[in-house]
């Protein structure tokens, strides 16, 4: 079986896309690892996404999700290994089974980044956490550290209050890059308080969690130590794209390089949303370029007729 096409990830834009190629009575596969949502599912209030004073994540998430049955896409679950560019079709390998297409859309998204700083990794899920929404609960009553000065810093930041004693926003600068609108929500707010001009040399612990936390101030030197009960890390995103490094696609960072109408230089292969060499990487932004993407897919199956 060929589908006329795979979408790759169910985030906000791959949920979209499958959904406008879906109403164009293309044959659509959309393979999922997870939830369909993606980061969304991670977000415990969303403001900004038209429609909607306020929604949860998981809500809005579950809204995009229900139309696609209606339109015929096909839930695949699997975990993308390789994308494979055969010309006249093109080969998604999922451990051991494959699925062709006519045309892909990848909509993998970005993985949070890591600081990299030593016992990251170590006390990851005993205390450094990347996803206040999912674990926040645990940490009832204690104090926390937020790594990092954005939006999702800022935002998190101000979620995990009404679980925490107090929580700590640690900046490498000596202003937030946030929205201002997050800011002044965040300085209003008795239980945060800022470290500026300072970084995360090291997170400490015994055997069973994170105890405290090494912070260095970037102008002085100075280093010291600060308990702290969790922390919690903000300070980038990634490209999921390992599956398409051969393709010749991406920038040097791995982003994928796509022109107004969500082409690579791959005929065929389209790419939406986080995974996209942009500016903005927003819900609505991925879901802008779903749209676009499920139309040009259309577009391109009846060209090649």
């Amino acid at each position: 079986m060929i589908y006329d096409t795979l979408v790759i990830g169910s985030g906000p834009g791959g949920m979209t896309a499958a959904l406008y190629a879906g109403r164009s009575n293309l044959n659509v596969g959309l393979i999922e690892q997870g939830a369909p949502g993606g980061q969304m599912n991670n977000t415990s209030d969303i403001e900004n996404y038209p429609g909607f004073e306020t929604i949860s994540g998981p809500d809005l998430s579950m809204k995009m999700y229900e139309p696609l049955e209606k339109f015929g896409v096909e839930n695949i679950y699997g975990i993308v290994e390789r994308v494979e560019d055969h010309g006249d079709f093109k080969r998604v390998i999922a451990g051991d089974d494959h699925y062709d297409a006519k045309t892909i859309i990848l909509a993998t998204g970005a993985k949070h980044r890591l600081v990299g700083v030593p016992g990251e990794q170590e006390y990851n899920s005993r205390g450094v956490s990347y996803c206040a929404v999912c674990d926040g609960a645990f940490f009832r009553n204690q104090d926390l550290l937020v790594i990092g000065g954005g939006d999702s810093a800022v935002e998190e930041g101000i979620y995990l209050t009404q679980f925490a004693d107090k929580v700590t926003i640690v900046h490498r600068r000596d202003e937030l890059r946030a929205q201002k609108i997050l800011q002044d929500r965040a300085f209003a707010n008795d239980k945060i308080d800022f470290i500026w001009d300072s970084v995360v040399e090291e997170i400490k612990g015994d055997d069973v969690k994170v105890r405290s936390v090494d912070i260095k101030n970037v102008k002085t030197g100075e280093v010291t130590n600060h308990e702290f009960g969790g922390v919690f890390v903000y300070v980038g995103l990634d490209p999921v794209s390992s599956m398409i490094s051969d393709l010749g696609i991406t920038d040097q960072a791995g982003w994928v390089i796509t022109d107004e109408k969500m082409r690579t230089n791959r005929s065929g292969i389209f790419a939406i949303g986080d995974i996209r060499q942009k500016d903005l990487r927003q819900i609505a932004t991925a879901v802008g370029d779903g749209a676009i993407a499920g139309q040009e897919v259309y577009n391109y199956i009846t060209e090649q007729a």
